[in-house]
């Protein structure tokens, strides 16, 4: 009676606290893991777009390479602007999907405990 009472008690913990836990810790992880690997790459492209920039200031040689450089400027201020945009809409969609799925896992653990209340 006691082992019955002891496993039954032991289930209610994972069921209640344990399980919704780690389904949350494994949520998070996850989220961390793309948020850090979405950042890593964001940094990638601006080294190298920074990079290209000073290694075409080098190659400058004469006046008219200089206003061929700056002309060139106005198109990687472009892009730049747009990998920004882009880049700000991945984390923003990171950030919609984890807060969906932490929505939809408080949900579920509330009417499970709700259910467990119940029997």
């Amino acid at each position: 009676m006691a082992t019955k009472d002891f496993d039954k008690t032991t289930q209610q913990f994972e069921n209640l606290f344990f399980g919704p836990a780690r389904a949350y810790a494994s949520l998070a992880v996850d989220y961390t893991e793309q948020l850090v690997n979405t950042q890593i790459g964001f940094a990638k492209s601006y080294a190298d777009a920074s990079l290209g920039q000073m290694r075409s200031l080098l190659s400058v040689k004469d006046p008219e390479g200089f206003r061929s450089y700056l002309e060139s400027q106005q198109k990687v201020a472009k892009d730049m602007g747009d990998m920004l945009k882009v880049d700000a809409e991945k984390v923003v969609s990171l950030n919609r999907d984890f807060m969906q799925k932490s929505q939809k896992l408080v949900e579920d653990n509330m009417k499970s405990a709700s259910k467990a209340a119940n029997e």
